[in-house]
């Protein structure tokens, strides 16, 4: 059976969807992270899914066959906290994240409750040193 990608780009309105954050600080954080994310990357945001903001895209396949598209990075003001989405698997994200500030980290996200909680300097870093990561490791 094949597998369906569910987080797919698509042509919804990121700002329409800031919008929608009911908490006013979650949506001011949004406003701040687009501009870093984007000032970072260079790409705009586009939404990937119901909730993730994301920026560029690579094409991924891994040894099992399994292959898609995704967001080479990307945040997501989720209710509990704010998502930022790098690459996992990178070694240089520990080292980042070690001066990063207030932060939880999972696989693939690293939580944060507000931007004024981390060093804006090291957020641009990661965002740059995971799109450098995943574009040597999935070259086009």
């Amino acid at each position: 059976m094949a597998y369906e990608q569910k987080t797919k780009e698509n042509d919804k309105d990121v700002m329409e969807f800031i919008e929608q954050v009911d908490h006013p600080r979650k949506k001011e954080d949004a406003y701040k992270l687009i501009d870093i994310f984007t000032e970072a990357t260079g790409y705009e945001a586009k939404m990937w899914g119901e909730s993730i903001i994301g920026f560029g895209s690579y094409h991924y396949k891994y040894p099992t066959g399994h292959e898609g598209i995704a967001p080479l990075v990307g945040f997501s003001p989720r209710k509990a906290k704010i998502s930022l989405y790098f690459a996992t698997g990178d070694q240089e994200r520990e080292k980042l994240l070690a001066d990063f500030g207030k932060h939880k980290s999972g696989k693939a996200c690293v939580y944060i409750n507000k931007v004024d909680d981390i060093d804006v300097d090291v957020l641009k870093a990661l965002i740059c040193q995971s799109v450098t990561f995943l574009r040597e490791t999935y070259p086009d």
